[in-house]
C-alpha cells in the first residue's frame, strides 16, 4: 500500500492541549512524516540540529504520521524544520515535558482498495488488543528474540541475531549478507558491504570488530531501541497470554470482580461496578502482578519460555530493565465510518490499527498485506 492510504494523528487531551503556551518551558513540536519512522527522525533531528526530542508514541514508517513530540531540556529551540522525509512545526511550551500520558488516541483514516464487503463489518468493539506485527520488525520479526536474548543475559545470541538472523519476507540483498554475517570471523571482510538501512548492525558490528566484547556492542546501540527490544518480549507475552486466556473461554470484553481494569481517564485500579470499566491484562515485568484471573496463561508461557519475572531486572543493563504493567484487553474503537472506501476511526493510545484492519479485511497472507 502507498504511504498515502494510510494516515495517522494523534489526539492529546483537552488539558495537555490547553497547557500549550506560547512564552517559554519545554519546547512542543508537530512532526510529520512518510516512510520514516519515528526513532529515525528523531536520532536525524538529532544529528543535524543537535536537538533532543522524545516522542509520546511510535509511528512506523509506512503510512503519512502528524504526532507530537518535545524537548526534555529548556535549552535552545527550533523554529521549523523539513527534511524530504518529515517536517517539524514548533507550536509552543509547556511548562513540564509531555509525557506518553498526555496522548489519549490516534486518529486513522485508510484507504482499502480490492476488498470484499468492508461495509458489512460492525465488530469494531469486539476486536482483542493484540500487538501489532510491526512491533516485532514487521519483514524480520525478530525484536522479541532479541529482547529474551538480553532477558537471559546471552549477550553473544542478542549480536547474532542482530546480525544474521534471516527471514523470507526480508529482500534478497539484506538476506545474503546476513547469511555471510553468520560467521563471526566474517564481520571484517563484509563490513564495508553492509547497506546503509542497516545502520543497528554496523554500529554492533563495528564494535565486535575493534572490541570483540558484546555487552559493549550491545550498549552501542541507542537505548530507545535496546528498551524496545524488551518492550517486543514482553509484547511477544502478552499476545501469548491473551490468545491463551481467549482459547480458555475467558470473557475478555467485559471486566468482573476482581479483576484489574483502567477507566475512561485511563486510570488503573481495581474492577469498581459501574460502566467504563476496560479490563486489563499484566504485562510482564519484574513487579509482575500475580492475582488475577490470568496467572494461569501467563504463569504456563513464562514456564515453557523459560523465563521469570525476575529476569526483567538485568543487573548488568539496568536502564533496560522493565517493571512492566497491564494492557486492555480489548481495542476501544470509536467515531467509526466507512465511506468511498475509506474506513476511519479512532483507537485508544497503545492500540494497533493494523491488528482492526486484519478483521475488516482478513487477508489470505497478513505479512504480505502489511501486517
Amino acid at each position: 500500500t502507498k504511504a498515502e492510504n494510510f494516515k495517522v494523528d494523534e489526539v492529546l487531551s483537552e488539558k495537555s492541549l490547553k497547557s500549550i503556551n506560547q512564552q517559554n518551558g519545554y519546547a512542543v513540536y508537530k512532526l510529520k512524516k512518510k516512510k520514516i519512522d519515528t526513532n529515525h527522525a528523531l536520532s536525524d533531528i538529532f544529528k543535524k540540529k543537535g536537538i533532543r526530542l522524545k516522542a509520546l508514541g511510535l509511528k512506523d514508517a509506512s503510512a503519512v504520521t502528524e504526532q507530537f513530540v518535545c524537548s526534555d531540556n529548556k535549552g535552545k529551540s527550533l523554529e521549523n524544520y523539513s527534511s524530504e522525509k518529515y517536517s517539524l512545526e514548533k507550536i509552543g511550551f509547556v511548562k513540564k515535558p509531555l509525557s506518553k500520558k498526555d496522548m489519549i488516541a490516534n486518529r486513522f483514516s485508510i484507504k482499502i482498495s480490492g476488498c470484499g464487503n468492508i461495509s458489512d463489518f460492525t465488530e469494531y468493539d469486539k476486536v482483542l488488543n493484540f500487538y501489532g506485527y510491526q512491533r516485532f520488525g514487521s519483514k524480520r520479526p525478530v525484536t522479541h528474540l532479541i529482547g529474551k536474548a538480553l532477558l537471559q543475559r546471552n549477550f553473544k545470541k542478542a549480536v547474532e541475531l542482530i546480525v544474521s538472523f534471516t527471514s523470507s519476507y526480508d529482500s534478497k540483498e539484506n538476506t545474503e549478507i546476513r547469511e555471510k554475517l553468520a560467521d563471526k570471523s566474517n564481520y571484517k571482510k563484509y563490513f564495508e558491504q553492509v547497506p546503509p538501512q542497516m545502520d543497528i548492525e554496523r554500529i554492533v558490528l563495528q564494535e565486535i570488530i575493534e572490541h570483540d566484547n558484546e555487552p559493549k556492542a550491545i550498549h552501542a546501540i541507542p537505548l530507545p531501541l535496546r528498551r524496545f527490544y524488551v518492550q517486543a518480549y514482553q509484547s511477544f507475552l502478552f499476545n501469548h497470554a491473551l490468545s491463551a486466556a481467549f482459547t480458555d473461554g475467558e470473557n475478555l470484553f467485559e471486566a468482573q470482580e476482581g479483576d484489574v481494569c483502567y477507566d475512561f481517564h485511563g486510570i488503573i485500579g481495581k474492577y469498581v461496578k459501574g460502566p467504563d470499566q476496560y479490563l486489563a491484562l499484566p504485562f510482564v515485568g519484574y513487579s509482575y502482578y500475580k492475582k488475577t484471573r490470568f496467572d494461569f496463561q501467563i504463569s504456563k508461557i513464562l514456564k515453557a519460555e523459560e523465563i521469570t519475572p525476575k529476569d526483567f531486572f538485568i543487573k548488568e543493563m539496568q536502564e533496560i530493565s522493565s517493571e512492566g504493567g497491564f494492557r486492555q484487553a480489548a481495542i476501544q474503537c470509536t467515531d467509526y465510518s466507512f465511506k468511498d472506501a475509506t474506513v476511519a476511526f479512532t483507537l485508544s493510545r497503545g492500540s494497533f490499527a493494523t491488528i482492526l484492519l486484519r478483521e475488516i479485511m482478513k487477508p489470505e497472507d497478513p505479512i504480505l498485506a502489511g501486517f
